[in-house]
């Protein structure tokens, strides 16, 4: 699988939600929603029932990032529903290599996310039981923050451990992916791209969506970790 982009319905206009998500079809390989509960991060989104009701709705593969507290309990219920892929924070897992099986064994790809200061290699050994790792370039919880360019050197340091292991696993990035970002952490080894704002903020989500893929692919062409794969 190549460059994916995933827009982030956080920074659509939630009161035409459908129609927001439709904007993207066609475009987007993901559509990514973000859950939030208010207590592992300070801001307060969406559950399960939105989620089942936009599954109902929409074309495009649902990409559920789950920033909540127990996730252990929640996330296979999201896999349930339908969603394509489910990712949980390694932070708030009591048994993250249980709860990866429940998601796959629910049917969907399980992802594991990590704060920006949570370090990769804490977690070497989880990578062969997941589908795709998420690194947050941002603090989770809002959306529209500024990229942190610190965790670039996270990303180069995922993407040798997973070429290292000839792991079949998608590395994830969310968090400021914008045209003046994303080409940076496609070199460094990303190939999934969650946006909001740089989506959203445009007068044609669905060209902007485009624009970000043609500038990943050009960037993953030339780096270091595709040019000599």
């Amino acid at each position: 699988m190549g460059v994916q982009v995933s827009p982030s319905i956080l920074s659509a206009d939630f009161a035409r939600l459908a129609d927001e998500c439709e904007r993207v079809a066609g475009a987007a390989d993901w559509l990514h929603v973000d859950v939030m509960d208010n207590h592992f991060v300070p801001n307060l989104t969406l559950g399960l029932p939105v989620v089942e009701s936009l599954l109902r709705t929409v074309s495009t593969p649902v990409d559920c990032h789950l920033m909540i507290e127990d996730p252990d309990r929640w996330a296979p219920q999201y896999a349930e529903a339908g969603a394509g892929s489910v990712t949980f924070h390694v932070e708030a897992a009591t048994a993250p290599i249980k709860l990866a099986r429940d998601i796959r064994r629910a049917g969907a790809r399980a992802g594991m996310g990590l704060r920006p200061a949570t370090p990769v290699d804490s977690y070497a050994d989880l990578l062969p039981e997941i589908d795709m790792l998420l690194l947050m370039t941002v603090e989770p919880g809002f959306g529209g923050q500024r990229f942190l360019d610190v965790v670039v050197p996270k990303i180069r340091r995922a993407r040798e451990l997973v070429k290292g292991r000839d792991l079949d696993l998608w590395i994830q990035v969310d968090g400021g992916v914008s045209a003046e970002t994303i080409e940076v952490c496609a070199d460094a080894g990303a190939d999934v791209f969650v946006a909001g704002s740089a989506v959203y903020g445009a007068d044609d989500p669905g060209a902007a969506v485009r624009s970000l893929a043609a500038q990943a692919e050009a960037a993953t062409a030339a780096s270091w970790w595709c040019a000599h794969a």
